[in-house]
């Protein structure tokens, strides 16, 4: 129990709130004279002596919770099956077989009413990237993504065709009307323990957070797991990368030109000397790249995109053109914005004029746009890079001039900051990721920055 005081102490420093050692040891002698026994006194207790400002309190409410909350899942609504007739379980089991056997799997947990277990919860938050978040504020968009995971907007229409099937069996209303409802609520029970887990992880990341964490640090970091101050940090570091990354890319173009002997230039080098070979000339190994780049800036990957953005004005010396796009529910041409000399100004036009929203993107409506107009800006020299998660809303993808796109290219990338685990619902990356050359996962700024490294020069 000390230990979880202490925690949730480092956490409320982490949220702003000032905590002194007298005000932690005074809170420590209140609990010993209260005891824990009754939960309400043990709060009161702790509120009494951490907190001092009234601004305060709503931070003390939402922290005390989920260090100190009920250990045991929520309830659940029970399982159906229990009381269910020989001929009932039959016909579930019949409309059950038409399913794929991942989905059915999950259908079938839902319907038994099994919370998650720990360390499937563990293993989802590895996958989200809960493990870094350390701002309370991401707790609902974080448990949405593990909910994603488990592929519940799925999950939810199968069983939803599974109830229609059921009555169309011969299932009396009744008996689908109640396991609806129990399914419901096993649904909400395992929500609320999904949100539960969240916001647990995300007050113990915060008690861990060290002090003037460096930006190194954030490297790291998944973009959806960053604050607002996390990303200020990241946009004055991404200039330093970008020139690191110019000089190294640089010097890798410069070597590349004392590679393979060129006869003909030495042999007209020379003419001067008559012909004795004084100088030396060598053929280019790697020619700069010529770039199309098209970034969805909708609220999902907006700051990806600006960071990405961001990268390729600073490396436009080792660019032989770049033509650059940006799409939330149409295309935009944006290379001329980027015709001056400051790259934040250009970026902030840019997502001034494309204001982000949520539930608009349309990636295939965008690649209308592309075919019509700057189809020509696509050759055997190209190298085409998408930059977005590939939700698009249950909206046409628009695959043919996705195909169409890519074989005109030399080569295709799609830069994605979600693994494939998470290619349910909206996603159209299923669909898109056979067409590229390659997807590489872009979750923060160090893989990122690897990434660019890589097109650059690959």
């Amino acid at each position: 129990m000390e230990s979880r005081i202490l925690q949730m102490i480092s956490a409320l420093r982490a949220s702003g709130v000032r905590v002194s050692l007298a005000e932690s040891a005074e809170a420590f002698s209140a609990v010993d004279l209260m005891g824990i026994q009754d939960r309400e006194q043990f709060r009161l207790s702790l509120r009494a002596t951490l907190i001092k400002d009234v601004k305060d309190l709503p931070i003390f409410d939402k922290l005390f919770p989920l260090f100190f909350g009920a250990a045991q899942p929520p309830p659940m609504g029970g399982n159906p099956m229990d009381d269910m007739t020989p001929e009932e379980a039959q016909m579930l089991a019949e409309a059950l077989r038409q399913f794929a056997q991942n989905l059915r799997q999950r259908m079938e947990r839902l319907m038994n009413g099994e919370p998650l277990s720990r360390s499937e919860l563990e293993a989802l938050a590895h996958l989200v990237g809960l493990n870094q978040a350390d701002d309370l504020r991401y707790q609902n968009w974080m448990a949405q993504r593990m909910m994603r995971a488990l592929a519940f907007p799925e999950v939810r229409e199968a069983l939803k065709e599974l109830m229609e099937q059921l009555q169309q069996m011969g299932m009396s209303r009744d008996r689908v009307e109640q396991m609806s409802e129990m399914i419901r609520q096993n649904m909400d029970g395992m929500r609320e323990q999904i949100e539960r887990f969240a916001g647990e992880r995300i007050a113990e990341n915060m008690s861990e957070k060290p002090r003037g964490e460096s930006a190194d640090h954030l490297l790291n970091r998944p973009f959806h797991a960053l604050s607002e101050e996390d990303k200020k940090v990241l946009q004055r570091e991404v200039r330093r990368l970008a020139a690191m990354l110019r000089t190294r890319i640089a010097l890798r173009q410069k070597r590349a030109k004392s590679g393979q002997l060129d006869p003909k230039a030495t042999l007209r080098a020379n003419l001067k000397y008559h012909g004795v070979p004084m100088e030396i000339r060598h053929k280019d190994r790697v020619r700069k790249p010529k770039i199309v780049v098209i970034c969805d800036i909708s609220t999902s990957m907006r700051f990806c995109s600006e960071l990405m953005l961001s990268f390729l004005f600073a490396l436009q010396g080792q660019v032989r053109k770049t033509h650059a796009f940006a799409f939330i529910d149409h295309l935009e041409y944006i290379s001329d914005d980027f015709n001056g000399s400051n790259a934040d100004e250009a970026i902030a036009s840019v997502l001034w004029r494309m204001p982000s929203g949520h539930y608009n993107t349309d990636l295939g409506w965008s690649l209308q746009n592309f075919q019509d107009d700057y189809m020509d800006t696509l050759n055997g020299g190209t190298t085409l890079i998408i930059v977005g998660d590939g939700r698009n809303n249950y909206y046409d993808p628009r695959l043919d001039i996705f195909s169409t796109m890519t074989r005109r290219a030399a080569r295709t990338i799609w830069l994605n900051p979600e693994p494939p685990a998470l290619w349910h619902g909206d996603s159209d990356m299923p669909k898109y990721a056979p067409l590229c050359d390659n997807v590489l996962k872009v979750s923060n700024l160090r893989e990122l920055m690897d990434a660019v490294d890589s097109l650059m020069t690959g």
